[in-house]
């Protein structure tokens, strides 16, 4: 019985999707639940599985190819996933004296038939992909696979030793034919980065952006953070206890206070939120994504950093669901994780105003008549000028400084 293979249910902020990789060919067992197939929309790769036992009939969507909610993008053969290929191979066994002379005589016909018999080897769309972008033969690759089939591991262990491949020419005396340097390679934009492309112009050229600056004494946070991590690890079972968990709790605060900061604009309508979900800026693979800590106000500190850490490790594994990517009604970044000391980060539409942290660095600073060396840290919002006033915005910021110069104030919400 012939199952169906359908892209699934895409949200309505998702219009379609492109087909990226599959990773069986046509005549491929699979087993129920195996990975068949990623799909890459504008936002997220959803991975699409095998619905049954069987063998894969049919790809009706190839790589590349664009499909829309629900569409058929293949079939399957319902059946045992393993039955068939060893039936296939045990029959091969009778003929086999056959087939062996065959190869005999193919042998003493043409002593290069090997290299051909290499380059005939299948080929998995995973491998045939990677192939493709760096440049490599069939010949150049060996298969270790079944029937010599080439995998993605042999793809990435021969572009991981490419120095047999650089040494014939060398070998050979044809240096002046090995270029050097001054290489150039086009390759098309992926959807995601296209999609951060088209949404970074759109909030330059449609708002009016303005981004204010303070900066925060980082001491006392890190003093309650070196003071309790061990014990913060131990009650809440390998939780570590960053910074961003004071960040978001701070940022709660402060929304609380000044609404026009957690509001966005619809057309010439302002939205206020009776909630706060933050965005969370997480940098991936695929490019920059924003997964959003649902209704953070009632999230404790062990909370929001278990979910920031889970957020990280499904943006490493491209396994971010859509729906943990819409909405969202502040967001925060964290380019300081790279190293960066001041930027000005960019709007993420349709909200309001977005918060950037940086790098903690040690700087002279005056306290009281004196100089003391502290641990400094420069904060950056960027506020749509046309919902938020500087007034507004200023005071927003100079609260998150004084919640996190005083921790205390978070707990007394004062």
């Amino acid at each position: 019985m012939s199952i169906e293979i359908k892209a699934p249910t895409l949200p309505e902020s998702v219009p379609d999707g492109t087909i990226a990789t599959w990773y069986k060919n046509v005549g491929d067992s699979v087993a129920r639940d195996e990975l068949l197939v990623d799909i890459e929309t504008d936002k997220v790769v959803i991975e699409v599985v095998s619905p049954t036992d069987g063998t894969l009939k049919e790809i009706l969507k190839d790589s590349g190819e664009t499909i829309v909610s629900n569409e058929a993008i293949g079939s399957i053969e319902a059946g045992e996933a393993a039955a068939p290929s060893k039936a296939e191979s045990k029959p091969a066994s009778e003929p086999e004296p056959e087939s062996k002379s065959k190869s005999e005589t193919a042998a003493e016909a043409a002593p290069a038939s090997a290299d051909d018999a290499d380059s005939d080897a299948p080929i998995s769309p995973a491998a045939k992909k990677l192939m493709e972008e760096n440049k490599l033969d069939a010949d150049s690759v060996k298969g270790t696979g079944k029937d010599g089939r080439v995998t993605k591991e042999d793809v990435l262990k021969a572009i991981e030793s490419p120095a047999p491949k650089q040494s014939s020419p060398a070998s050979s005396g044809g240096t002046a034919d090995i270029p050097k340097g001054r290489v150039e390679e086009r390759v098309p934009m992926s959807r995601l980065r296209a999609k951060v492309a088209e949404r970074l112009l759109q909030a330059t050229q449609t708002t009016a952006m303005l981004t204010t600056f303070n900066e925060v004494n980082m001491k006392p946070v890190m003093e309650i953070r070196n003071r309790y991590k061990e014990e913060f690890e131990k009650t809440h079972d390998g939780v570590r206890l960053g910074f961003m968990s004071f960040f978001v709790r701070a940022c709660i605060e402060a929304l609380k206070r000044y609404p026009a900061v957690n509001a966005s604009i619809d057309g010439d309508e302002i939205v206020y939120h009776g909630y706060q979900d933050i965005g969370v800026a997480v940098s991936s693979p695929r490019g920059l994504v924003v997964p959003v800590l649902r209704n953070a106000d009632s999230m404790g500190l062990a909370q929001i950093e278990k979910d920031i850490r889970a957020f990280g490790e499904k943006a490493r594994d491209g396994k971010l669901a859509i729906e943990e990517m819409t909405g969202g009604t502040f967001t925060i970044s964290n380019g300081g994780v790279f190293g960066s000391l001041l930027s000005t980060p960019i709007l993420n539409p349709p909200q309001t105003a977005i918060l950037g942290m940086h790098k903690i660095q040690e700087r002279p600073m005056a306290v009281d008549g004196e100089v003391v060396v502290l641990p400094m840290m420069y904060l950056a919002l960027s506020y749509d000028h046309r919902m938020i006033d500087g007034k507004e915005a200023v005071q927003f910021l100079v609260t998150i400084k004084e919640l996190l110069e005083d921790p205390t104030r978070l707990l007394l919400e004062i």
